[in-house]
């Protein structure tokens, strides 16, 4: 069976940033609301363009929008049956050892990622075959001669369970699947960074459909319950 996985990042992990929180995160969705998820979000994107008359072809990022614009989005897409939104932020000033390589920590980011909200959230006993998960990531901050780095990465990571993973990356400008997933991970982010920004947004979530893990900590919010998985 597959599941898509669509991810962005905020905030930074390069070195000399002085930010204080990195978040990596998105969505994942099965196979059957896949495509209902993206032309969802293409929809609203187009309505809200127009009213503002940003050009079609200019991606508008999440901390550009409104905030009636962010809610109408999220409280449509949470609805999508298989929909569940993921983040995890870490608090860099907690950490003991500063991050030498951007690339390699955010490789690590993601498969954290995977084991700390993804995973655990899967009711595995209810799953007989192979899981794959198909990732697409935006592919601003990856550079060239890395860009297999991370399929390999988890592959390995994950070797003793029954997941495969296939990793491809794209202009966020052109796919709207990351584009959601942009909002959503910066969404989270900026909790984090200062409730007052997003505290209108995060109020109309559904807790059953997202899951924020803090790093480090490991303190969890949201879904409780394992997603029970009829394919």
């Amino acid at each position: 069976m597959k599941i898509y996985v669509y991810l962005d990042e905020s905030g930074s992990i390069h070195k000399n940033s002085n930010t204080k929180y990195f978040a990596v995160g998105g969505y994942f969705i099965f196979k059957e609301d896949k495509n209902k998820a993206t032309s969802y979000y293409k929809k609203i994107n187009k309505e809200i363009k127009n009213l503002r008359n940003i050009p079609i072809d200019k991606e508008i990022k999440s901390y550009n929008m409104l905030d009636e614009e962010k809610k109408k989005i999220l409280s449509t897409i949470q609805d999508i049956d298989t929909f569940y939104g993921v983040a995890k932020v870490f608090n860099k000033e907690l950490m003991r050892k500063e991050i030498i390589h951007s690339n390699i920590f955010f490789n690590y980011s993601v498969k954290v990622l995977f084991s700390d909200c993804i995973v655990p959230i899967l009711n595995l006993t209810q799953i007989n075959e192979n899981i794959e998960f198909v990732v697409s990531i935006d592919n601003r901050n990856i550079r060239i001669g890395e860009i297999n780095n991370l399929e390999t990465y988890l592959k390995t990571e994950f070797c003793l369970e029954k997941f495969d993973f296939k990793i491809t990356y794209y202009d966020s400008r052109t796919n709207f699947g990351i584009q959601l997933a942009d909002l959503i991970v910066n969404t989270f982010y900026n909790y984090y960074k200062d409730k007052k920004i997003v505290a209108k947004v995060v109020k109309i979530l559904k807790h059953k459909n997202f899951r924020v893990n803090t790093f480090p900590g490991h303190k969890i919010k949201s879904i409780v319950k394992k997603i029970s998985c009829n394919i």
